[in-house]
Parts: C-alpha cells; sequence; structure tokens
C-alpha cells in the first residue's frame, strides 16, 4: 500500500523559476546652463559630481562659465565628462536642466517642451506670468528648497541654513573689526578681556549653527525664541549651557543694549515678525552689529533694509546693519559643494529606477517639491497665492 502524497504528480515535477524582472536604468541627459540672477554664484554641480553622475553612463551638458563664480573652471567640468558648451540653448535643450535660481520668464522660453527643471522655486518672488510660461510648455518642475525627506527635513533647506548660521557670525566678526569702521572688538574670548556679547532672534538651524560658531570663538550667547521646544532643543544640542528665553520685550531691550553682534534667524508663516523696534535699536551701542539673516520675508528688525553682496552695509543710528538675502552665495563653493552632495543621489535615483517617471511614483520625497507635472499645477501653497487652479500630484501619479 502506497503512502498517503499531499501533492499531484504534477506538482512533484521541477518548475520553470520566475526570475525578478530588473528595471531598465534611464539614462539622463542634463543641462547646467549660466546664472544669471544677479549676484547668484553658487552651481548645482561640482565637477567631483559631474565625474560621479558621468561614469555612469549619464551625459551632461554645461554652459561655458558656469562654475567659475565658485571656482570651478571649465576645464575642470570637460575632465570630468562633462561637455562644455557656448550655447546657452544647448543647456537649456536637455531634457533635465538644473538651476539655483528659478529661471527668468526669457530662459523659460528656451526649457525644452515637456522637460524636467529641477531649481528653487522663492515663491515670494514670482509673479503669475512665471507660473503660466511653465503650464505653456507642460513642463515638470520640481522646487529644491521644497524637497522634504523621509525624516521630514528639507536637506537643501537645512544645508544652506547651516552655512548661514555660522556666516553670519563670521560676517560680524568681519564688520566689528577697525577696517570696517566696527567698534574694534575681536568677536572671542582673550585673556583679560571681557567677552563679546552676541544675541541670536531664532532656535532653528540658522541660529543653532550661529551660536555654535559664537560660542567656538569664546563669545557670550542669549538665544531667544517663542517656542520652548526649539529653545530645549538647543540647549541639548550645544556642548555648553547658554542664556535662553522666550521673546518678551523687556528682556529683548535689555539684551540689545548690552550686546556687540545681534543675528536675526527666525521665520515666520509669511513675513518674519519684527522683534526689535526702532527704539530698541537706537539704544543699541555705537559700532553694534545687526545680521539679518531673516531679511528674505521682511527681517526681525525694524530698520533692517534689503543690502547686497557689492553693498551689504548701512549704518543706522551708529549700529552697521547687514541685510543681505542671498547669504550662501558669499561663500559659494562651500554651498555648491552642500546643494551638489544633495543633487547627486537624487539624480543617480532617478535613472536607477528607469526615469523620473517611475521616481517619482515610489519618491514622496520629490513628489513634496514638484509644483507642476506636465503643466499642471501640483501645489497647493501656490495654488492659493496667485489664485491659480490645482490638482493633486498623488492623483496624477498612479
Amino acid at each position: 500500500m502506497s503512502a498517503f502524497s499531499p501533492f499531484s504528480k504534477e506538482e512533484l515535477v521541477p518548475q520553470e523559476e520566475m526570475l525578478e524582472i530588473q528595471k531598465k536604468k534611464g539614462a539622463l541627459y542634463i543641462g547646467l546652463p549660466k546664472e544669471t540672477h544677479f549676484e547668484e554664484k553658487r552651481v548645482c554641480l561640482t565637477p567631483d559630481a559631474v565625474a560621479t553622475i558621468t561614469l555612469q553612463g549619464h551625459q551632461i551638458v554645461i554652459e561655458t562659465g558656469a562654475g567659475l563664480a565658485a571656482n570651478y573652471t571649465d576645464k575642470a567640468y570637460a575632465d570630468a565628462g562633462a561637455k562644455v558648451t557656448y550655447d546657452v540653448k544647448e543647456a537649456f535643450g536637455c531634457n533635465i536642466v538644473l538651476k539655483v535660481a528659478p529661471p527668468s520668464l526669457k530662459e523659460i522660453e528656451l526649457l525644452k517642451p515637456q522637460g524636467i527643471l529641477i531649481s528653487a522655486l522663492q515663491l515670494k518672488t514670482q509673479s503669475k506670468k512665471y507660473f503660466e510660461a511653465l503650464a505653456k510648455k507642460r513642463i515638470t518642475a520640481i522646487a529644491f528648497d521644497y524637497i522634504k525627506d523621509e525624516h521630514g527635513v528639507f536637506p537643501i533647506v537645512k544645508s544652506l541654513s547651516e552655512i548661514a548660521g555660522t556666516a553670519a557670525v563670521l560676517i560680524a566678526s568681519e564688520l566689528m573689526s577697525s577696517v570696517h569702521k566696527g567698534n574694534g572688538l575681536l568677536l572671542g574670548n582673550i585673556s583679560g578681556v571681557p567677552p563679546t556679547d552676541v544675541v541670536i532672534f531664532g532656535a532653528g538651524t540658522v541660529g543653532e549653527f550661529a551660536a555654535r560658531a559664537a560660542i567656538g570663538l569664546g563669545a557670550r550667547v542669549k538665544v531667544f525664541d517663542n517656542s520652548i521646544t526649539k529653545l530645549r532643543r538647543l540647549q541639548h544640542c550645544l556642548s555648553t549651557p547658554i542664556y535662553t528665553s522666550t521673546i518678551q520685550p523687556k528682556s529683548v531691550s535689555k539684551a540689545l543694549m548690552r550686546c556687540d553682534v545681534a543675528i536675526g534667524a527666525l521665520r515666520g508663516k509669511n513675513r518674519t515678525p519684527i522683534i526689535a523696534s526702532k527704539a530698541m535699536i537706537e539704544r543699541m551701542k555705537d559700532g553694534a552689529v545687526i545680521v539679518d539673516v531673516s531679511i528674505d520675508r521682511g527681517g526681525c528688525f525694524e530698520t533692517s533694509k534689503v543690502t547686497t553682496h557689492s553693498k551689504p552695509t548701512f549704518l543706522h543710528e551708529g549700529v552697521i546693519h547687514y541685510c543681505v538675502p542671498n547669504i550662501p552665495s558669499r561663500y559659494a563653493r562651500t554651498a555648491s559643494v552642500s546643494i551638489s552632495n544633495i543633487f547627486t543621489p537624487y539624480l543617480l535615483n532617478i535613472a536607477d529606477e528607469g526615469g523620473f517617471e517611475n521616481s517619482a511614483r515610489f519618491d514622496k520625497s520629490l513628489r513634496n517639491g514638484m509644483y507642476f507635472y506636465h503643466g499642471i499645477l501640483t501645489n497647493k501653497t501656490v495654488a492659493n497665492w496667485f489664485d491659480i487652479p490645482f490638482r493633486d500630484i498623488n492623483l496624477l501619479i498612479l
């Protein structure tokens, strides 16, 4: 009597193995036009990043001189495998165009129809015509300042904020010197000399890195913010205890009267709230320095007004004001490396996923940054700001 078998004869016959079909990698055709926005010196990809991408079989076309302001020569890009072109139309004619500043209306005309644009959005500086021009060309546009990763962090914004925070203290240190008609103090702690006092408004990334730099130089630091959670996190991050407080007019006024440097690093939903009134600033020391990093959203000092890299400061009642909105561009090479480090993995991932469409389907961070999909507006903030109809990106990409 044969033993009972739970399998049929057919099931016991060896079966064909079903192998997973590997995704076909997509070849990328990337354009890097030269930045034309006023005093913009950064570039999206460094020569090292270009070499990494071209070694994977992708093509990069860079306009001549695109990296010069960040001290990268055309030869460095050519040696890395990029094609250097004198024709701006060729750089804008690639399937994917990378820019730091958003393109002008004239530059949008040069974009390839149904192409992909990756740049900053800088919503507050845009007009309705900008979005209409992108829609007309059926462009897919990603704002790198809106890209949010799986940890809920805006990687490029955070990275540039780190630069801005550190730079704010270094800039203040320069402006305090007698050469720049400051009060002649060294920002630091020298034996037998009282340390300089630094006041920081804002306990976010800019505030944290400004505090780190100031503490590293030996200054006494006071940080004001209305978020106890942010103040607590800052105390935890720094290696030394510092003075922290919520924003109260009396405390702020006292701190400003005694300080040598005041840094504005607050952000609001729309406009940055004004923390220091004109009267408070007029009571500050002669030669004291204000660095208003928040100036791109109006600034948190009442006397602040926008300045430029070529004319960065002005005096008000003996107080030096530095109110340049694009501080990271002052350190163009560091900022370019920082941006490039974030762009490169995204671009390689797009290729590995078989192209932009597939990558956007599975990569939520790309969808977070997308504000146009084949000419259809997909960002609610933009839609509300300019009163333009929009569609949910998750319903368009299936």
